[in-house]
């Protein structure tokens, strides 16, 4: 899928290009005219259309410094002195939380059981928000993507093999999705697990990457990461769904001239206001939660990266998280295959089609090796550009994963691998994820 890059046009003043001087530093610029043009000295126009980092604010400092210090916390092989503090306070709100929800729940009962007809139509209404705000289980999936022991016994022999090296209980359920990305979590009253295998980085990484991408999701499983315990998540779901009911989502005025008309306007005015005023202590209250767990979760989420380094090698580690940082690349290799097989006449399609209206799609593993060919052909200079934006952004990430540079940097540390794939179960694997690969990528090409 690679092509050779053509010869540099010459540059002008107004407009370098690729291979011209640096109109910064007068530096080389990179060569490749697939990816973007920037300076790897100086990094300009490192960001498409922006020159130099904005200057950050004081929150942003604020934040830098805190993940700057998390970082060398676990380089040192030390914990936060504060993330036990912290987790106390969530606790402790999430309590005030959860009690506000049985409050509302006992309310509407006691409406409904002894008040008057009034009450009770308030009661009825009381008792739906409860409802709406009671606390999500989760259910294990059952749709086409879920494997089970019996058809997929390699993968789970591997994925129980990964769970024993870490510590974890082997998993529940896997399933396959068509997402360039890997979860795990609990549903159910019975908290069973559930491992999320996005197919579209399953197929880009190789055994060793894999197995890290497995050690990695299991280490979630004992990683200490509080966020993830029915207390706290839990209570974060429901404050969302305040906030959620609470946020006017209408702003228009009301139609009418007369006297009425007006004083429902007035009335419609004032409520508005005063539920912005509500969304706005509710949207404090998500922030003050983010605050607080946010730097547990980044240190869970570096202990899951430290265990993945150790089930499969911090070679294998770095590899497996520098493809998370290439997903901007596999989506647009899936996009160019799309429209390539849609801009195709008839009669160079696929000779296999049930009828006129309805061709077969394209043989599953094409997808794939054009997709992993697109990545191989990414240039190292192109790769280090995304880990400098990493390291630039670093203010920007969510509050539960730290940056992809720092968490690169900690796996790389780790030795060989406790775990290893043979070529045999690695073909066994490949051979029961194979209708889900034919399923998954006729439905990425179909777009």
């Amino acid at each position: 899928m690679s092509t050779s890059p053509e010869p540099p046009a010459a540059a002008s003043a107004d407009r370098p290009v690729h291979g011209s001087p640096c109109p910064r530093c007068v530096s080389p610029l990179t060569d490749d005219p697939r990816f973007l043009l920037w300076c790897p000295a100086c990094d300009w126009n490192l960001v498409p259309g922006g020159d130099a980092a904005p200057e950050p604010t004081r929150r942003e400092r604020a934040a830098i410094a805190r993940t700057d210090r998390l970082y060398e916390e676990q380089a040192t092989g030390g914990n936060s002195p504060t993330a036990r503090r912290d987790w106390l306070l969530a606790s402790a709100a999430a309590g005030l939380i959860h009690l506000v929800t049985v409050g509302i729940f006992a309310l509407a009962l006691w409406l409904l059981i002894a008040g008057t007809v009034v009450q009770r139509c308030v009661g009825a209404v009381v008792l739906v928000i409860a409802v709406t705000l009671r606390p999500r289980l989760g259910r294990l999936p059952k749709d086409a993507g879920v494997l089970d022991r019996a058809g997929a016994p390699a993968l789970y022999g591997l994925a129980d093999r990964v769970a024993a090296e870490v510590g974890a209980r082997p998993v529940d359920v896997i399933q396959v999705t068509d997402e360039f990305n890997a979860s795990y979590g609990l549903v159910g009253v019975r908290r069973r697990s559930v491992l999320r295998l996005g197919l579209p980085l399953w197929e880009v990484l190789d055994d060793r990457e894999r197995t890290a991408l497995l050690g990695h999701e299991f280490g979630h499983r004992v990683n200490g990461d509080r966020r993830r315990s029915f207390w706290l998540y839990s209570a974060v779901a429901a404050l969302r769904a305040w906030y959620d009911m609470a946020r006017p989502g209408h702003d228009g005025p009301v139609v009418g001239r007369d006297e009425v008309s007006l004083l429902v306007r007035l009335g419609a005015a004032f409520g508005r206001l005063v539920l912005r005023g509500v969304a706005w202590v509710l949207y404090q209250g998500l922030v003050l939660f983010d605050r607080l767990t946010s730097r547990a979760g980044q240190q869970a989420e570096y202990h899951s990266d430290v265990l993945a380094a150790r089930v499969a090698g911090g070679k294998a580690a770095r590899g497996m998280l520098a493809a998370l940082l290439l997903f901007n690349s596999v989506d647009t290799a899936i996009h160019q295959i799309r429209a390539e097989e849609r801009g195709r006449p008839r009669i160079f399609r696929a000779r296999s089609r049930r009828t006129e209206d309805a061709p077969a799609p394209p043989a599953p593993d094409l997808l794939w090796e054009r997709v992993r060919e697109h990545l191989a052909s990414v240039p190292a200079i192109e790769r280090e550009r995304l880990l400098r934006l990493s390291a630039r952004d670093r203010s920007a990430v969510d509050g539960s994963h730290p940056p992809t540079h720092l968490r690169i940097a900690l796996a790389a540390r780790g030795g060989d691998g406790a775990v290893t794939v043979t070529a045999a179960e690695s073909a066994s694997i490949a051979t029961e994820l194979a209708p889900h690969r034919a399923r998954i990528a006729a439905g990425l090409l179909a777009g």
